[in-house]
C-alpha cells in the first residue's frame, strides 16, 4: 500500500528537480490544479490515472520509486532506454519527388525479405465474382508495407 506522506515527499522531489510549482506541474500533466493541491495537502490519495500521467510526461520517474520509494530518481539512462524499444525511423530525402509516398522511411531493425511469386500461383484466384483483383498489400511487423498490382 502507498504511504501518502511518503508519496507527497517524492512528488515534491519531482517538483524541485524540474523546478516546477504545483500549478505548473498540474497543467503539464493535465490534471486540475485543485486535485494537485488536495494531493499535496494529504486530503486525497493519488489515483492510478494521476500516476500514469506523471509517467507519460516525465520518463525519468520510476514507477516503483514514486509509489514505494524503491528504485531511483531520476532513472539511470539504461532504464529509460529499455522502456523505449520502438525503432526510430530514418528519414531520407532520396526519392521524395517520385515513386511511392512511403519509400522515404526506413527502419533500422527492418530486414529485407525477398518475395517470389510462382508463375502457377500468380494468376490463380485473381478473378472472383466481384471482378479482377486490383492490388495486394502486405503489411510487415516493423510497420512497413509493400503493394503489388497483379
Amino acid at each position: 500500500m502507498v504511504n501518502i506522506d511518503d508519496f507527497v515527499k517524492r512528488l515534491e522531489i519531482i517538483l524541485d528537480y524540474y523546478a516546477l510549482n504545483a500549478s505548473s506541474f498540474a497543467d503539464k500533466i493535465g490534471v486540475q490544479r485543485s486535485s494537485m493541491s488536495h494531493l499535496l495537502s494529504g486530503r486525497n490519495k493519488p489515483s492510478l490515472d494521476f500516476v500514469m500521467k506523471i509517467m507519460e510526461v516525465f520518463p525519468d520517474v520510476d514507477l516503483y520509486w514514486i509509489l514505494n520509494g524503491k528504485g531511483s530518481f531520476p532513472k539511470n539512462n539504461e532504464e529509460v532506454l529499455e522502456t523505449a524499444k520502438t525503432p526510430d525511423p530514418i528519414i531520407s530525402n532520396e526519392n521524395l519527388n517520385g515513386g511511392d509516398l512511403f519509400s522515404a522511411i526506413h527502419y533500422k531493425e527492418a530486414e529485407k525479405t525477398e518475395i517470389r511469386i510462382s508463375p502457377e500461383i500468380k494468376n490463380q484466384n485473381l478473378i472472383s465474382e466481384e471482378g479482377e483483383m486490383e492490388k495486394i498489400v502486405i503489411f510487415y511487423k516493423n510497420g512497413t508495407f509493400k503493394a503489388y498490382n497483379p
